[in-house]
């Protein structure tokens, strides 16, 4: 189904650049069918080149006017600008996907200006090693066959929720800013185990390991989170002790109303773009 598209990225940060190479890796795609263009840094695109063998360019003509696929992956606050100078070179047969949070599809339709397919996505950073969560939502003009694209796409990268739009800025607080949550604890865990003595490679292996095991833990079991604490907790351990900790700094409640801050800002900043087109 994407053997012979050419997708073309309007805007190369760290989101684009986790996606393209984890379809590279995945052989979905190859090199020579990605293009990548940004406003001016041309030393990030020189970079991505030598690094991916992609094709870059900063001419939006070139990067656009034969693309299969568009992904509009500038950021939200330049979505205006950044549109308008592909405008001249985009046509209805093309698919433009989103990756920009809080950005609706009515929008962006509007913004387009023409009747074309746009899918709305919120990927996160781990489509670099091929574990995003992914979740699609279709605008007005996309079919079927638009969104099953899309999805082929992005499961070459991780997994892939079909889900309404409303429900966008909800995955965007849980799944898209998900993996900042878990490095700014993985950090905390790191201080500490310096602190008592552990170096840096010696934190790092086994903080890893915990994870993954935690992690498998999770997927094998149909346990509740709750219930797998628990179990790791004897009565006056050393466990409870450190839970105890974290429950006095309310962590638990400190992680939930960061995912819902996330959430909301998606959210906030769809209106933004809305009210001051």
């Amino acid at each position: 189904m994407l053997e012979n598209k050419k997708v073309t990225f309007v805007g190369a940060g760290s989101m684009a650049e986790a996606i393209f190479a984890g379809l590279i890796k995945k052989d979905l795609l190859r090199p020579e069918q990605i293009i990548a263009t940004n406003k001016q840094d041309i030393k990030r695109l020189e970079d991505l080149q030598n690094m991916y063998s992609i094709h870059t360019t900063t001419s939006k003509e070139e990067a656009v006017s034969e693309a299969d696929i568009v992904i509009l992956a500038m950021k939200p606050s330049t979505v205006v600008d950044g549109i308008e100078s592909i405008k001249p070179y985009i046509h209805k047969k093309q698919i433009f996907i989103s990756i920009l949070a809080g950005v609706t599809t009515s929008y962006l339709e509007e913004l387009l200006g023409i009747k074309a397919p746009v899918i709305r996505s919120m990927p996160n950073t781990s489509a670099k090693v091929g574990e995003s969560a992914t979740a699609l939502s279709a605008g007005i003009f996309a079919s079927e066959k638009d969104t099953d694209i899309s999805a082929q796409l992005f499961k070459a990268i991780g997994t892939v929720h079909i889900i309404p739009e409303d429900k966008q800025d909800a995955f965007t607080g849980v799944a898209g800013s998900g993996p900042a949550y878990i490095y700014y604890f993985v950090e905390a865990m790191e201080n500490a185990a310096k602190d008592l003595g552990l170096d840096d490679e010696e934190a790092k292996e086994v903080i890893i390991q915990t994870l993954k095991g935690s992690l498998k833990r999770l997927e094998s079991t149909s346990k509740t989170s709750a219930q797998l604490y628990k179990e790791v907790m004897s009565p006056n351990g050393a466990t409870e002790a450190a839970l105890g900790v974290l429950a006095s700094y309310q962590f638990q409640e400190a992680v939930t109303a960061c995912v819902k801050r996330s959430s909301t800002r998606a959210k906030e900043l769809g209106q933004i773009f809305i009210e001051t087109k």
